[in-house]
């Protein structure tokens, strides 16, 4: 078939934008942690470019689009016949009539599964090997991400249900979400936690972050309807629509509860309603977009307080936000799905559709949800065992930009041989370090105690 040069170009834009969300990513979480932990942040999100495009050229897309040939494993993951992309290059154009080349859309595909990695890393903030976190990032792209995209977009047993997820709040979302909730655990609570503050070094960064996230966000939403039409015009407005209604009510909820909004709520706020419309960008109408927003920044506002109560560090939110959020955006479908886009897909409650769709809706939180917790546990228990997943208490005291990477972030003074700064502070010795890491390592003891 003919190359359709409209499509394409907006394909080729959409891919752009996408990747451009995993730089944004890495600003919106390197700016949430503190100052000694910057780039190790961001590092964490550009890693994760370098090992998830390499397996998916090698395999990724392979395992996620292609027809192994028995039914019952087809439904569980992808076959062997795209390996190195070279079948791709050899059909020009995909099968389905769009005049996409069949490059482009790998292309696309693989900016979702390096977002997706990305995501997970905010869970851990602070205190895991980086060399542990690549080898993660290879292993999970194959064992979850891979696997549950085929089941969703790829031919899979969701997919042949008619679970609905229009841009990946089951794919992306929901499965780094309940991946994050699984690494807080295995690697545990950051040192102090509970008993230091942990603010946001730099909410500027956060901000800049958040925009870039929200620029990048209408070619994941827009773009995933492969086209150049009505439907990618609607999950446009409605990724708009979502994300400002969300970043209000957000403010709304902090100014209620707190007795002020904050940039960082806003900047939440806006990431959860984009978070919560994803699966429905091309499903619902606008005045649904609105109430998905609305309720996803009320809820996900309250949400991120839950790791307190449950006594989980989860660093940066992963899990009130693109857990909280993604189900939050998948059920809604069962009641507010105005589009079905394929024959096994129904409408909402809402659209004279009946209760399968929504039970649909139901089931496709809950067996991604699952599978990608206990996947990951056991794959971060692996590593663990193997590398060594998280770093010392010395070296999370120190910092980890120093003790990891050889770099901060930030220049804070040069030491003189005086023992002061050139900023006037004293300076840290070795000793001094080392007591304070015995400390704190006594103390974490001493709660684990007290908790078992």
């Amino acid at each position: 078939m003919k190359i359709d040069g409209g499509t394409t170009a907006w394909m080729l834009t959409a891919t752009a934008l996408v990747l451009l969300m995993t730089p944004g990513l890495a600003f919106f979480y390197g700016g949430m942690t503190r100052a000694k932990s910057v780039l190790n942040m961001m590092l964490m999100s550009f890693v994760s470019i370098v090992t998830v495009t390499v397996a998916w050229v090698l395999y990724g897309h392979s395992l996620t689009f292609t027809d192994n040939g028995g039914a019952l494993l087809n439904g569980f993951v992808g076959g062997l016949d795209a390996l190195g992309l070279q079948s791709l290059v050899e059909r020009a154009t995909k099968p389905d009539g769009t005049g996409m080349p069949s490059l482009v859309f790998s292309a696309f595909q693989l900016t979702f599964a390096i977002i997706t990695v990305a995501l997970i890393s905010g869970a851990v903030a602070d205190r895991a090997r980086f060399g542990s976190w690549v080898l993660f990032t290879v292993v999970w792209a194959t064992v979850v991400y891979f696997p549950v995209a085929h089941w969703v977009w790829g031919g899979g047993w969701l997919y042949s249900l008619g679970v609905e997820d229009f841009a990946g709040g089951t794919v992306v979302h929901i499965n780094a979400g309940a991946a994050a909730l699984a690494l807080a655990l295995v690697l545990g609570r950051r040192t102090g936690w509970g008993r230091e503050p942990m603010r946001p070094h730099n909410l500027p960064l956060v901000l800049l972050g958040a925009g870039l996230l929200w620029f990048g966000w209408f070619g994941f939403n827009a773009g995933s309807e492969l086209a150049v039409d009505g439907t990618a015009g609607l999950a446009f407005m409605n990724t708009q629509i979502a994300a400002a209604v969300a970043a209000g009510a957000w403010l709304v909820v902090e100014r209620v509860r707190d007795g002020h909004a904050t940039s960082l709520g806003a900047a939440s706020g806006a990431v959860a309603g984009l978070v919560a419309i994803t699966p429905a960008c091309g499903f619902v109408d606008p005045w649904a977009a609105l109430v998905i927003g609305a309720v996803a920044g009320s809820a996900c506002a309250y949400a991120v307080g839950l790791k307190y109560r449950l006594g989980f560090d989860d660093s940066l939110d992963v899990v009130g936000v693109h857990l909280v959020g993604g189900v939050l955006g998948a059920v809604s479908l069962g009641f507010l799905a105005a589009y079905p886009a394929l024959e096994q897909q129904g409408a909402g409650l809402l659209y004279g559709g009946g209760l399968r769709q929504l039970g649909l809706q139901v089931l496709g939180p809950v067996a991604v949800g699952v599978y990608s917790f206990a996947a990951t546990w056991v794959i971060a228990k692996v590593v663990d065992r193997v590398a060594g997943f998280r770093i010392t208490a010395e070296e999370e005291i120190t910092g980890i930009d120093v003790t990891s990477h050889a770099e901060t972030g930030y220049d804070l003074g040069t030491v003189h041989a005086s023992g002061a700064t050139s900023s006037g502070g004293p300076a840290v010795t070795g000793a001094e370090k080392a007591e304070k890491a015995e400390k704190a390592e006594k103390a974490e003891r001493a709660e684990r105690k007290v908790e078992a």
